[in-house]
């Protein structure tokens, strides 16, 4: 049971996901990680032997500590970070409690390689409509929270990528890209592990939206306008990502809790 200083494995799991998730931080020791390299979505790998040093990154925000089992490590790391002035609290049985509640697991063995801050990069093309405003939503709510994005002229993606040490996404002939009739989208949801019912459905719509099947899903005309509407409002295609976030947010959260929800306006009866 839950209690002011720890988070049970389904509420944390509700979190996740959502724009206001706390910052989730996994303390397991390398010996640990290294017999199951699978993290906690939108979790971040570091070490409780210096949270001295990072913990103060991120003060006046919410954390979840994890580590094995949700004991010393997690504890410590998580009492450390109060003193800090983190509202931090442990999950619940820690990754073992999560993965014998069977909820997703990201490989990280999946993930790019990270830069000098310990994030990872991803190009692609500028100009983004659909998938390429949607992918980043995915890595950033599920995979890295701190995830770069950098758009570039199409013919110079790859090239980038290689210079830049970044992912490149969405264009022919990469890794991360369309597989037959399945967009990016899918092919990230199904390769991090992160197929749960709610971003299935989500891929169902960009997948509509991005490859001119609107048949596939009625709410992927409307998300296809939102998008083609947001690329005529932004010329920075950084600050469309950002007002892009709260699109996916928005069609996320339907996605997981109000599909069977309906709005009627109230017919007014006049009496005779």
């Amino acid at each position: 049971m839950s209690t002011f200083t720890t988070i049970s494995s389904d509420k944390m799991a509700r979190l996740i996901g959502t724009a206001n998730a706390p910052v989730l931080i996994d303390v397991r020791t390398e010996q640990d990680f290294a017999a199951d390299r699978r993290l906690i979505p939108g979790s971040i790998k570091l070490s409780h032997d210096n949270v001295t040093d990072w913990g103060g990154a991120f003060a006046g925000r919410r954390a979840v500590v994890s580590c094995l089992r949700g004991e010393k490590l997690a504890q410590g790391t998580a009492a450390w970070l109060r003193h800090l002035g983190v509202q931090a609290e442990t999950l619940e049985g820690g990754f073992e409690g999560w993965k014998a509640a069977k909820l997703p697991l990201v490989d990280a063995r999946k993930l790019p390689p990270r830069d000098a801050k310990g994030r990872t990069v991803w190009v692609t093309r500028a100009r983004p409509k659909v998938d390429r405003i949607a992918c980043p939503w995915l890595i950033r709510r599920f995979v890295d929270p701190g995830a770069v994005f950098l758009y570039v002229a199409p013919s110079e993606v790859v090239a980038v990528g290689e210079r830049f040490g970044a992912a490149p996404f969405d264009i022919e002939n990469v890794f991360w890209s369309h597989r037959g009739e399945l967009c990016t989208f899918d092919v990230m949801i199904e390769e991090f592990g992160i197929a749960t019912a709610p971003l299935l459905r989500l891929a169902t719509l960009v997948r509509g939206a991005d490859t001119a099947r609107p048949e596939l899903a009625p709410e992927a005309p409307g998300l296809l306008a939102a998008s083609l509407g947001l690329s005529r409002m932004y010329d920075d295609d950084l600050e469309q990502l950002e007002a892009g976030m709260l699109l996916y947010d928005a069609f996320y959260r339907w996605c997981r809790d109000a599909t069977t929800e309906t709005h009627n306006w109230p017919t007014n009866k006049v009496k005779a």
